[in-house]
């Protein structure tokens, strides 16, 4: 079988799963027969979920366009901001709810999450078909640093985490996914996902050390383990990541 050319070019942030010496300019993709330029994308090394549009000689393709020979491919990231209709848009909108799923690898983001106030599913016992059957299921943003994964032919709705550290993570997620608006903080479980509820202290007197009864009134149980919450000693370190990610308001100025 005859072997072709074609000239592919990955822009932004898919430069990252491509070898130096392909990122940020043009290289010469060899193949054999007519591949879906979606096989040649992850060929390369590129998960389709990271992928938003493709033009093939300047114009808008599916996944499934197939590629003969001597085409010049130009392939976007996710647009998670910016409306790019009437061309062709590869993957589902971005979910009117942001809701995820971690893989086992992402524990300490899967905790942040939740304290942002993002229903997040996280099982560290969870093999990786489970995780793509929950994601496709439960429309759940799927998070993962494991390439391999992102490329399951029915994810929709991926995102590779490329920060390794847990705060970094999950101020890239904020960013990525333009988040900053939807952040509810402290309304989520951190342990088990569950809702928060403020609830009266008589309610749960028998479940709070001595002192907290005596001082403190701001009281919330989780609707799903059961376990009471209020400002301990390690509040003020959870405030500090919570308000590194709120949206800064701008500053009302007064008459001169």
């Amino acid at each position: 079988m005859a072997a072709h050319d074609c000239e592919f070019r990955f822009y932004e942030e898919l430069n990252d799963f491509l070898p130096t010496a392909r990122r940020k300019r043009s290289f010469t993709y060899r193949f054999q027969g007519t591949p879906a330029v979606k096989d040649a994308i992850e060929a390369n090394g590129v998960p389709h979920t990271e992928v938003d549009l493709i033009l093939v000689d300047g114009v808008s393709v599916r996944f499934s366009h197939n590629l003969h020979g001597g085409e010049r491919v130009a392939v976007y990231p996710v647009f998670e901001r910016f409306d790019i209709t009437p061309i062709v848009r590869l993957r589902p909108r971005p979910l009117r709810t942001s809701r995820f799923v971690a893989d086992v690898h992402l524990g300490t983001l899967a905790r942040y999450l939740r304290l942002l106030g993002f229903d997040t599913h996280y099982d560290n016992r969870a093999i990786d078909a489970e995780l793509v059957h929950r994601s496709v299921a439960e429309r759940r943003i799927l998070l993962s640093r494991d390439v391999g994964l992102l490329k399951h032919r029915v994810l929709t709705h991926a995102h590779y985490v490329r920060a390794t550290e847990p705060e970094q993570q999950l101020q890239e997620i904020v960013r990525a996914l333009d988040l900053a608006a939807r952040i509810r903080p402290f309304t989520r479980c951190m342990r088990c996902n569950g809702r928060l509820r403020r609830v009266p202290i008589t309610r749960v007197a028998e479940q709070l050390p001595a002192h907290v009864r005596a001082t403190e009134r701001r009281i919330a149980r989780c609707d799903g383990c059961g376990r009471v919450f209020w400002p301990g000693t390690h509040f003020k370190r959870l405030t500090q990541i919570v308000t590194s990610h709120l949206p800064r308001r701008p500053v009302a100025r007064g008459d001169a």
